[in-house]
């Protein structure tokens, strides 16, 4: 619980509940150095968000005018809370065409983000004492929300050494009788890797076994570059599915905050699903005139993602080649989405967050520590975010190269 701290003098400043102690966010974090750095006149090349505007990646205009249209129509109130009866038959049909049969339009709800969705979906379903089993390397806004709704989490690694595979059986092993929920995030950030059939119907297994939820994270589903992905929901008809999807890295709309989940066999958690709604409403309105561009993104014209995959192949081509080929150094090459986790196999690497300060301090080269994702104890990892073009990629390697080899040469 806040308390107040006298600061002398009859002073007193209210302070913030404890648990947001635990609250931590390392995409984020190592940019308030490299902004520093950045005011003191040194050239950063930031390879630390997931934003392809960022860089050479437009929204396709279609999108674009859709959300236009809204607005210039006096599309500007507030949305129904669950999503506009036209964004929810165009995700539910997707799903379907996805192989989730079992999606109907009242199985969607639209959210502020895949985000929204994912924060929806924890604080429904977990009681204080009761933990989410959660992947390291993983996306750690999930452990941002367990944090910050003081509920435990429980974790399991997916393998290096099989393509960072998930194994089913570990994952078994990890389930407690607190676990409510495992969370797969495939295609994954940060490794890339995309999962083969046979390990998610081992998870699916785990899950039917144990009565749990399952939480399929898709968002860079479309963004494949050797084999198709495949929907987690489309393997099982008697386990309960969320799956997370949205507008931002598919359709290159990061900003407008456009997501959704879609409940698979929801006749198996109709109270968790009217909790999530009685959440939706609370907060009052969907996104408004941003979801507009559902229908034509998911129904419409999909030219832009050719362009986008051949662009990011070359790039990731330019990665993988590049970092094997600097000692002390390694690389599992990404199956999808524009990350990579970079192992730091240097004896002499004891700590990946200093590691990646020390790097950004002496090159001006931005990347994640892999702590930041959670990794296996004794790894060390960073993260590369592979959308810049590839001639600034290749510039970024030439300077982690030559600090490879001037900090940490391999005898």
């Amino acid at each position: 619980m806040g308390t107040r701290r006298d600061l002398g003098y009859g002073e007193r400043v209210i302070r913030p509940a404890r648990r947001i102690e635990n609250v931590r966010y390392a995409i984020r974090n190592v940019v308030a150095e490299a902004r520093r750095l950045e005011g003191l006149g040194k050239e950063i090349t930031y390879c630390n968000i997931g934003d392809p505007l960022k860089f050479d990646f437009r929204t396709p205009p279609h999108l674009v005018e859709a959300v236009s249209r809204a607005m210039r129509d006096g599309d500007n109130g507030y949305a129904p809370s669950a999503g506009t009866v036209e964004a929810r038959r165009a995700i539910a049909s997707d799903e379907q065409r996805r192989g989730l049969l079992s999606v109907t339009p009242e199985d969607v709800v639209v959210t502020a983000g895949a985000s929204e969705a994912i924060e929806l979906v924890l604080t429904a379903l977990l009681e204080p004492g009761e933990s989410v089993l959660l992947p390291a390397p993983g996306y750690p806004l999930y452990n941002a929300v367990a944090a910050k709704l003081g509920v435990e989490v429980e974790t399991y690694y997916p393998d290096e050494l099989q393509g960072w595979s998930v194994d089913p059986e570990e994952i078994a092993s990890r389930i407690t009788p607190k676990t409510r929920a495992i969370v797969l995030c495939n295609p994954n950030n940060p490794t890339g890797a995309v999962y083969p059939k046979e390990a998610l119907e081992g998870v699916l297994e785990a899950a039917r076994r144990h009565n749990l939820l399952v939480l399929s994270d898709e968002i860079y589903a479309r963004l494949t570059f050797d084999q198709p992905h495949l929907a987690t929901a489309s393997l099982a008809k008697d386990v309960a599915i969320i799956t997370f999807g949205g507008l931002s890295k598919t359709y290159l709309a990061c900003g407008w905050r456009v997501g959704w989940m879609s409940f698979a066999n929801s006749h198996l958690m109709p109270e968790l699903k009217a909790a999530v709604l009685k959440l939706c409403d609370a907060r009052l309105s969907s996104p408004g005139p941003a979801q507009a561009a559902i229908a034509p993104a998911l129904e419409g014209n999909q030219d832009h993602l050719p362009e986008m995959m051949t662009r990011l192949r070359a790039r990731r081509e330019v990665l993988t080649t590049r970092v094997r080929g600097i000692p002390g150094l390694s690389l599992v090459s990404p199956g999808a989405a524009f990350y990579a986790m970079a192992r730091v196999t240097h004896p002499e690497v004891s700590n990946d967050e200093q590691f990646v300060l020390e790097l950004l301090r002496e090159t001006g080269v931005l990347f994640v520590h892999g702590s930041g994702f959670g990794q296996r104890p004794g790894t060390h990892h960073f993260r590369v975010v592979f959308l810049p073009p590839a001639e600034v990629l290749e510039r970024a390697f030439d300077k982690v190269e030559g600090f490879m080899r001037s900090r940490y040469p391999v005898r």
